[in-house]
């Protein structure tokens, strides 16, 4: 559902608040109503009224293969970062696709994503799951990223 969410970017005057960091297990509504209405408010003001804030959190924009390796940019990374410890819910496969948890450092508005198990990857993909608790990858202005995957790209 997240991803067809996510497809929805591609129809012009659309936005996307992300809420996965906030929201509960048992309920797609999230309580915390205040940072849903931050979140949405960010939105309209920078491309409604030309306001110069980050409204977004990272987006994936892309993944290359660099050995073992996988190294995903994205954009809306200013101030790239893990909340409260290690980046968590990074996955990555190789050809056989099957996922196995990833180690994941950040880069600049890049995460290299590494399982030593995984020699030749081909994919990564981030907080693939119903509720994938402790996803914590966010930007400066503490905007969680969107769960991707990069086999879809």
């Amino acid at each position: 559902m997240r991803e067809w969410q996510a497809e929805a970017l591609k129809i012009p005057g659309t936005a996307m608040a992300v809420t996965i960091d906030i929201g509960d297990p048992k309920n797609v509504h999230p309580k915390n109503k205040q940072a849903v209405g931050d979140r949405l408010s960010r939105i309209a003001l920078a491309k409604n009224y030309d306001r110069k804030i980050e409204f977004s959190g990272p987006q994936f924009e892309s993944a290359t293969i660099d050995g073992s390796t996988i190294r995903v940019k994205f954009t809306h990374a200013d101030g790239l970062t893990a909340k409260d410890g290690p980046l968590k819910t990074f996955e990555i496969a190789g050809i056989d696709g099957n996922y196995l948890p990833a180690e994941a450092t950040i880069s600049g508005d890049a995460v290299i994503v590494k399982n030593s198990a995984v020699t030749s990857p081909v994919t990564v993909r981030y907080a693939w799951a119903n509720y994938p608790e402790g996803c914590n990858l966010i930007n400066g202005a503490g905007l969680p990223a969107a769960p991707f995957r990069s086999d879809k790209h």
